[in-house]
């Protein structure tokens, strides 16, 4: 059986020596390196090509945020399972977006660190189960911000409707028909979200909701 090949990246020598022995009672991991700086780390992941990198956040004179980076530019094979003492959002999210497979709190690594290294050689994303239901709110969030949030003001749900319909090319009348309301009460709701989203032009709101995924990129041309 091929062991998974992974490298410790911490800066404080007891927590490595407590991953190292955690991770060896696994028989399919192998520890092939340490390092203690964020330089150290891309060095020995250029050489080393271990299959994970388990990263710290906090690392001398390279952070972990930038190390991670590095690392995934320069060795796109191996994944990154960050191990850190932040949950913070935004920096979890930065991470995220930069290719790491994994987040997990140090305080549950114990209980976690094995199984997210398991998942990570395979591909599959692995997070604290704190991280979990952060980023399942942020998903969240996100999927009711798609029916149109700007400034911080949601669209209401006609709002939205008219907007992808605008977006479409539908003329007024033929948004009422299709809506089932009067041709008022549709430029109401067209110049309410317009309103809200500080656009004025079809153009921008037709970049707005292709944006936002609400219409196709190419738009169809409305029906006569």
């Amino acid at each position: 059986m091929n062991k998974i090949r992974v490298l410790l990246a911490d800066d404080h020598t007891v927590i490595r020596e407590g991953l190292r022995a955690l991770l060896e009672s696994a028989p399919e991991i192998e520890v092939i390196g340490e390092a203690d700086t964020g330089h150290a780390a891309v060095k020995l992941a250029l050489e080393l090509q271990p299959d994970v990198v388990v990263m710290d956040v906090a690392m001398p004179l390279l952070n972990g945020a930038e190390a991670t980076r590095q690392i995934l530019k320069r060795a796109p094979k191996t994944k990154v399972v960050v191990l850190s003492s932040y949950s913070d959002d935004r920096k979890v999210g930065e991470l995220i977006q930069q290719g790491v497979t994994g987040y997990l709190l140090k305080q549950g690594a114990s209980q976690d660190l094995v199984k997210a290294i398991r998942e990570a050689k395979k591909g599959n994303a692995f997070f604290s189960p704190s991280i979990s239901r952060s980023l399942l709110e942020q998903c969240r969030n996100a999927q009711r911000a798609n029916t149109g949030q700007a400034n911080g003001t949601f669209l209401t749900p006609r709002e939205a409707e008219v907007l992808q319909l605008v977006a479409e090319g539908y003329p007024n009348k033929q948004i009422a028909d299709i809506l089932s309301i009067s041709i008022k009460t549709v430029e109401k709701h067209r110049q309410q979200l317009m309103d809200k989203l500080k656009i004025h032009e079809i153009a921008g709101l037709t970049r707005y909701a292709i944006a936002r995924g609400m219409v196709e990129t190419t738009v169809p041309a409305a029906h006569p």
